[in-house]
């Protein structure tokens, strides 16, 4: 298999995955057939849609593919239609939402490669391309976007980023360098989650009154 076979293949599997999450949540809130393909639309393509537009790729590769589209709104209305039985695989969706933010973060970060994006740029490019999908699903159904929570997610894709540009830099960004920093990312998403670990927040202290420390 050639390396942009397994691309292709990568894309489309967290294409799959990331529609269906975006699907699941959507039937959480209740929509419409049409409102849950088109958040597991957002949710599996969002993401991708920003980094052809930055890397100047039109149209993005969303609308150019047709299989891409298909593969959304596919996966959404499986969700739809089977989401009683679905909904009793929280824990199976959380693994195929690790494995997208995987695949997605390397072929994000490849591509702005290939496009001769600086290596900064292409790490947060990759990133960006990863959580980018969730942060429209949660805005969309009205949720506090998973990326700006305390969850591990968004370091998870950057620290996977990071080491697709190293491996580029070095010259093994062959299939087995490219499955290792998506394993990366998988990993330290499903430890994260197992562990409970967390980003630390700023603190609120509520506000001292009483002598010398006058209220308003």
């Amino acid at each position: 298999m050639t390396t942009s076979t397994a691309l292709l293949l990568a894309d489309l599997t967290g294409v799959a995955v990331f529609a269906a999450s975006g699907a699941s949540a959507a039937v959480a809130k209740r929509l419409d057939l049409f409102g849950v393909v088109f958040v597991g639309f957002v949710a599996a393509l969002g993401g991708g849609i920003f980094r052809d537009l930055v890397i100047d790729e039109v149209p993005p590769l969303a609308f150019a593919d047709w299989r891409y589209a298909a593969t959304a709104a596919v996966s959404a209305t499986a969700v739809f239609w089977l989401h009683p039985q679905f909904a009793r695989l929280r824990t199976s969706v959380l693994v195929l939402d690790a494995a997208g933010l995987g695949l997605f973060t390397v072929t994000g970060t490849l591509k702005a490669l290939d496009a001769r994006v600086p290596a900064v740029g292409a790490v947060v490019i990759g990133m960006l391309t990863a959580i980018g999908g969730g942060l429209g699903r949660d805005l969309l159904t009205a949720e506090i976007p998973v990326v700006l929570r305390r969850e591990i997610y968004a370091v998870a894709a950057l620290a996977g980023s990071i080491m697709v540009v190293l491996l580029a830099a070095l010259g093994y960004a062959g299939v087995g360098g490219l499955t290792a920093a998506a394993l990366l990312v998988f990993v330290l998403r499903l430890v994260a989650l197992r562990r409970r670990w967390s980003a630390p927040v700023a603190t609120m202290r509520p506000p001292q009154t009483g002598p010398g420390h006058p209220g308003f």
